[in-house]
């Protein structure tokens, strides 16, 4: 029987409430319904308990779920149960701050490897990590079993990055670069794209103005 295939917009949602109850585990909350969750997520409950039911029945009625149970199973569905390195390239201002970033990350998501074609910045160390030449990239994602790409470089040089990805063996990528890419279509690939999140704001604002 074929698995049905989850949609976009669920898989998403599953870090966001994978973050509360880690939140609510630190505060030494046992139980939690979907109704708090949708309270605090400001999300419909019946969104979460149909988006975890695609997963299996977590929860008990009356009852609501077990937070510790819930996040050992939203970390499995997620895959954060196992160790997932992934390469950095772009050691610029945004590349250092992610690097950094890992330091937060208490996941088995870590950034083991930061690149740049930059002379200046090859052998510079970010976070504990020797910045490396492009030249290595292949050889550090096959000995160091790196199976996702994050591209910070500038839109004109993101392409070739996410081409060496592809050929090196990558299987996802996140991309900050403010251009869209091309990849095989076995290659996952989200765009971040803070610039276009940061001017859709302006809309809410410009339409509260009006209406004061």
């Amino acid at each position: 029987m074929k698995t049905p295939k989850i949609s976009e917009a669920v898989v998403r949602r599953l870090p966001v409430y994978l973050r509360f109850l880690n939140e609510l585990k630190a505060n030494e909350v046992l139980t939690v319904s979907s109704q708090d969750l949708g309270q605090k997520l400001d999300l419909n409950p019946a969104q979460i308990r149909k988006d975890l039911a695609h997963f299996g029945e977590f929860g008990r009625k009356g009852i609501g779920y077990d937070v510790s149970y819930l996040i050992e199973k939203i970390r499995a569905i997620l895959k954060l149960d196992r160790v997932m390195n992934v390469a950095l390239v772009g050691a610029g201002n945004l590349g250092r701050a992610l690097s950094n970033y890992n330091a937060y990350l208490k996941d088995n998501m870590k950034i083991v490897a930061i690149f740049d074609n930059v002379p200046s910045k090859v052998g510079e160390t970010v976070n504990n990590l020797q910045v490396q030449p492009m030249s290595e990239l292949a050889s550090t994602v096959k000995n160091r079993e790196i199976r996702i790409g994050i591209i910070t470089v500038p839109a004109a040089e993101a392409q070739n990055v996410a081409d060496s990805f592809a050929a090196a063996g990558i299987e996802a990528i996140l991309n900050f670069a403010p251009v869209i890419l091309k990849v095989p279509s076995h290659i996952r690939i989200h765009h971040a794209d803070f610039t276009t999140d940061l001017l859709s704001l302006a809309y809410y604002i410009e339409e509260e103005e009006e209406h004061e």
